[in-house]
């Protein structure tokens, strides 16, 4: 320590110098530095989503939930905590793994557990690890209202244009819409009619099935679409592929119904062919005429001002090409609270300094020394925040006031 400041002594305009650059590139690194409200105090989580459609709440559970949860999930390395829930179509299972465990180990586990799910119940599809979110991951949401569009032509857009888009964000975990109305063609079917032409409900439903190309529903022939075939020409092996003409409700009314005796029968003879949305389990009001609300969350460490401002120019680049529907991204935007602080803090910093200065100037009586006081501490500052920003540290709350 003597040699130090020995050093320092000999050599004092050297010191100002690294003192002044270390100042400058410190202020000039603040300017880049990831921000949050508060650090990333979660534990390792990880989630595991699986969609069984068409099932009801209790069979979710019985067929879907507990065999993944008792048979493959349970008694993993440092497992903590395991929680699940089962609404229709839908099984939610989550895992808390002890803290300190490195998220890719915990999702590596999981992983290799999830593919031995060959065997459940076909009565699903394959189970899916979602992607990690932060602690805070609500980075933005956006309003989707329109005065000329229905409300399935706004989903359509959501799911297919503007979700996609927000998903190719750097930093982006999730992308949810509340409220999707998906665009579907449904059949209505009528018990009355269904006894008066003898025929079942699951004449009706495989039948629809397996007209569609592909079938959501994992038990119908439609769900593994085969080959269509190929012919064989001099020069080549053409591949058939059958172009189906179902694209309306009156289309799919006209599609024969399987294992009918006597006169055929279509499904427009037994049911009420539309063209509707799924049942709603949640929704989604915003204002008066606002029906969708897209919630952006991002990955853990992720910068909140930096994927927000990737947002609002994806929304920027798409707002030409979506006529009729209005984006409201003022709904939630935390990094208008993060200016603010941020803002708030270099005021509170500067007048601090000032009161420091003044307070060293009273107590030490000499400015020289006083200015070398103050200058140690600036000195000090600039290079905590320059080594965490350097070593990768988001700053925060905690941060700041540490």
């Amino acid at each position: 320590m003597r040699r130090i400041i020995a050093w320092s002594l000999k050599a004092n305009r050297a010191v100002i110098a690294i003192a002044v650059a270390l100042v400058a590139f410190g202020a000039v690194q603040m300017q880049n530095a990831k921000t949050e409200t508060l650090p990333e105090f979660d534990p390792p989580r990880v989630v595991v989503q699986t969609d069984a459609l068409g099932l009801s709440a209790e069979e979710v559970e019985q067929l879907v939930t507990v065999p993944i949860e008792q048979d493959l999930l349970d008694g993993l390395p440092w497992l903590d905590t395991i929680r699940s829930r089962s609404v229709p179509g839908l099984s939610y299972i989550e895992m808390v793994f002890d803290q300190g465990t490195p998220m890719y180990r915990a999702r590596q586990v999981v992983q290799e557990r999830i593919s031995q799910a060959a065997g459940l119940p076909n009565v699903s599809r394959p189970p899916q690890m979602l992607q990690p979110q932060a602690s805070q991951s609500r980075t933005a949401m956006i309003a989707l209202s329109s005065k000329t569009l229905t409300p399935i032509q706004i989903g359509v857009l959501a799911r297919f244009t503007i979700r996609p888009r927000l998903l190719a964000v750097s930093g982006v975990s999730n992308v949810a819409i509340w409220g999707q109305r998906e665009r579907q063609l449904q059949v209505l079917v009528d018990p009355a009619r269904l006894r008066e032409k003898q025929v079942s409900i699951e004449q009706v439903v495989s039948s629809t099935g397996n007209a569609l190309w592909v079938s959501p529903l994992t038990f119908l022939e439609a769900s593994t679409p085969g080959t269509g075939g190929f012919i064989d020409t001099a020069n080549q092996r053409l591949g058939i592929q059958h172009n189906l003409p179902v694209i309306e409700p009156k289309d799919l009314a006209t599609i024969a119904i399987d294992d009918t005796v006597g006169v055929p029968l279509t499904l427009g003879d037994v049911a009420t062919v539309v063209e509707d949305h799924q049942p709603l389990i949640g929704d989604a009001v915003v204002g008066n005429d606002g029906q969708f609300l897209i919630v952006v969350e991002k990955l853990p460490n992720a910068d909140t001002a930096t994927v927000a401002h990737e947002i609002e120019q994806v929304l920027t680049t798409l707002r030409p090409g979506l006529v009729g529907l209005d984006l409201d991204s003022t709904i939630f935007r935390p990094t208008d609270y993060l200016n603010r602080s941020t803002s708030h803090l270099l005021r509170s910093l500067v007048a601090g300094t000032l009161l420091v200065a003044v307070g060293l100037v009273l107590l030490l009586l000499r400015w020289k020394k006083a200015l070398v006081a103050l200058a140690s501490l600036l000195v000090s500052f600039a290079a905590a925040t320059t080594a965490l920003h350097l070593l990768g540290f988001t700053f925060n709350v905690v941060v700041v006031a540490g």
